[in-house]
């Protein structure tokens, strides 16, 4: 006999209530309908409930062979309970499998691939819709972050002893705002990550973890040094406003100070540092032993938050990298001539799309672009 959730919630409604409406009847199968007859008829209605609510694959055989032995006398044995027993513990057998299908299935949760993920300190992650409103909340009840639209705020709870950690990430094409609990505000671009703490804590360094790109403005705190860890390179401030690009698929790290003063070291010989001042770039990668400081635009490294695209003497090769992430597609390029070539321009992402921008410098190096879907080929 094949069940489902329906016949359960109409054996509940019948002792609950003592009757139910005919029709909810009829939409079980025959086999179900002549169930719940048996069972009203033979008063095992509480019993059955009972039964199933409480049952355990691995024994209830055991116990239901042990109810039926009460059920028997000397002599004469009530084949009729037998079997209707017999028929309660198979229906419910098959409702057990049916409850336990569908809460696996609802365990496996599927999380879209451009989807603003929330990483809790207990492993579980939530979804964050750009356009919606949410509130985080302890498990005693306590909320520690309000999310209203494009951003999320964590609030300074003094009840806190220790470091616990959320991780936030930012899917291709997508940007996010985060505030953490001591008012630092953090500008994170598409395709990074920020792992940080619920709160900062008296007596620790505020600490964060970045992979990829973001833009930080951070409360000053003289007691409590904000350090920004990324790929082997520590960047230590106390005020200030920056911003570090650390993507795996980058050779270079990127630190630009806005304003303030910050000190760059490398994780592994932290006394080898760099002091950065405002409208200077600081760059590390794993082939050099120092790292390289040098006086810059700030505007050409910042402009993304405002949605702008800016290349200046950029080869091919990186630029279809920023595309990617910017826009969240896929770029194969079959003009391997082209990987190599630089490029100047600016877009803005939110004027002008994937394909205005591919036409655009298709004009300059004479090539041409099919999309499907997330899928480009250039040719």
């Amino acid at each position: 006999m094949k069940s489902n959730s329906e016949l359960v919630a109409i054996l509940k409604e019948i002792v609950s209530n003592g009757s139910i409406d005919a029709s909810r009847i009829k939409l079980l199968s025959p086999e179900e309908q002549e169930l719940i007859k048996e069972l009203k008829e033979n008063h095992l209605l509480d019993e059955a409930l009972s039964f199933v609510e409480s049952m355990d694959e691995e024994q209830n055989w055991e116990e239901f062979k042990d109810r039926i032995n009460l059920k028997k006398k000397t002599i004469v044995i009530h084949w009729k309970t037998i079997f209707q027993y017999a028929a309660v513990f198979i229906a419910m057998l098959g409702l057990v499998y049916v409850f336990q299908y569908k809460t696996a299935k609802e365990a496996t949760v599927v999380i879209p691939e451009d989807a603003i993920q929330l990483v809790l300190e207990n492993g579980d992650i939530q979804v964050l819709n750009p356009n919606g409103s949410n509130q985080i909340i302890k498990k005693d009840g306590t909320i520690v972050a309000s999310q209203n639209e494009n951003q999320i705020s964590y609030s300074s709870n003094k009840s806190m002893d220790k470091l616990v950690y959320n991780e936030i990430k930012i899917p291709y094409g997508k940007t996010f705002t985060v505030t953490l609990s001591d008012g630092t505000k953090v500008s994170m671009n598409a395709g990074s990550s920020l792992k940080y703490p619920v709160q900062f804590i008296k007596g620790h360094n505020r600490e964060v973890v970045l992979d990829g790109e973001a833009f930080f403005e951070v409360s000053k705190d003289k007691a409590h040094p904000f350090i920004v860890k990324t790929r082997g390179v520590d960047v230590r401030v106390l005020g200030t406003k920056f911003n570090v690009s650390s993507y795996k698929e980058d050779a270079d790290i990127n630190t630009v100070l806005v304003e303030g003063s910050v000190s760059l070291s490398n994780a592994t010989m932290p006394n080898e540092k760099a002091i950065l001042v405002p409208g200077e770039k600081g760059t590390w990668n794993n082939g050099q032993k120092e790292i390289v400081v040098e006086k810059v635009d700030t505007s050409f490294y910042t402009q993304w938050m405002t949605g702008e695209l800016v290349f200046r003497k950029t080869a091919f090769k990186d630029i279809i990298i920023k595309l990617e992430r910017c826009y969240n597609v896929t770029i194969d390029n079959n003009k391997k001539e082209l990987l190599d070539k630089k490029f100047n321009g600016s877009f803005n992402k939110n004027v002008e799309t994937i394909d205005d921008v591919l036409k655009a410098m298709g004009k300059i190096q004479d090539f041409t672009f099919k999309k499907e879907g997330k899928q480009i080929i250039i040719n």
